[in-house]
């Protein structure tokens, strides 16, 4: 156990923290093995009817997964132990996606990468003023995992790549208008309403009454613009598309796009094409291994996190550095099966 997570019950409610306020609570291996732990110990007890999860002191949600850790182990071990983090870790977002008992995540502040991770699977997802959504993997030469497959192509139009591609922050109206989260209420209002859970009020009534009419969700006035660019089929098509798009949105996306490894780029989209062909979120997190596997040993991640998390000169120096001279060879190296029985499984059950 780790007291980089709060675990506790209250009555019939077990109640998950993530207490990592220096790390803006991103998760660790041992976190991902200590909520797994608790959520099976639940899944079978009878005295427990819901979940909370939400994050302690601090600022939060959750700001993503140990990527430092990762890239250590890509430098030190050949990923040995950034293959066991990711195993964890899918193995929780797997868990949560198929809970037979209702989870109610609080997205009260920031909800990036792996926060996505453990929010999106929520039955009950709560954003609010605080809210900031994002998957910036493509920053980091990585690419957006954790479930991300499943999820954003999923997503009303091309919002999914959309967001795959630019690392735009979402706020919580935007999360409520994109249907990732299910309601929006004002940070004053969260205390109380998870209250009212703990005390075995009905949740989705408790959830209604104290939700809030949010703001205009920006992103609904580009919604067209969004989905007739990002929806082509490749990188190339997309940025050409920004390109010929005169506008100051569309100038202000073509640099974002362009500023992201062009490897994570093409992986996303074709991972987003493969994710929709999925019959089970079990074979989406499977996929995404085999890319985890592949992706963090590559020179990008390693430069990618250096360069916006250790020298934080944002200046990272992509190879292959053009989308065009990412060549399907590649892609198709990143989606290959993992030999000698290194693939993902889920917990048994």
């Amino acid at each position: 156990m780790t007291d980089e997570v709060h675990i506790h019950t209250h009555g019939r409610v077990g109640h998950i923290s993530l207490n990592r306020p220096k790390a803006l609570h991103a998760l660790t291996q041992p976190m991902c093995e200590a909520m797994s732990e608790a959520l099976l110990g639940w899944r079978e007890d009878d005295a427990i009817d819901a979940v909370i999860l939400d994050h302690a002191e601090g600022r939060g949600f959750c700001a993503g997964g140990d990527v430092a850790m990762v890239r250590k182990s890509a430098l030190e071990d050949d990923g040995k132990s950034g293959r066991a983090f990711f195993h964890a870790e899918y193995r929780l977002n797997h868990l949560m996606f198929t809970y037979p008992k209702p989870i109610v995540a609080f997205m009260d502040g920031i909800t990036m990468g792996g926060g996505v991770g453990v929010s999106q699977p929520c039955k009950y997802r709560v954003a609010t003023e605080n809210t900031m959504f994002a998957m910036p993997e493509g920053n980091i030469g990585l690419f957006p995992d954790v479930g991300a497959g499943w999820y954003l192509p999923r997503l009303r139009g091309a919002t999914g790549n959309f967001l795959a591609l630019t690392a735009a922050r979402m706020s919580g109206e935007e999360c409520l208008w994109a249907g990732l989260s299910t309601h929006y209420m004002a940070s004053e209002s969260v205390a109380a309403a998870k209250a009212k859970i703990i005390a075995g009020e009905d949740i989705e009534a408790v959830l209604k009454n104290a939700s809030a009419t949010p703001p205009e969700a920006r992103i609904a006035g580009n919604a067209a613009k969004i989905d007739a660019i990002f929806g082509k089929a490749t990188l190339e098509e997309i940025i050409a598309a920004l390109q010929a798009d005169g506008s100051d949105w569309a100038q202000k996306e073509l640099k974002a796009v362009q500023a992201k490894c062009p490897t994570t780029g093409k992986v996303a989209l074709r991972q987003f094409a493969e994710g929709t062909k999925c019959e089970t979120f079990a074979d989406n997190m499977v996929m995404e291994y085999r890319i985890a596997s592949r992706m963090m040993l590559r020179h990008d991640f390693a430069e990618g996190v250096r360069a916006v998390l250790i020298d934080k000169d944002n200046n990272p120096a992509w190879d292959p550095a053009s989308p065009e001279d990412v060549h399907e060879a590649l892609i198709e190296g990143i989606f290959a099966e993992n030999p000698d029985g290194g693939e993902w499984t889920p917990f048994p059950g």
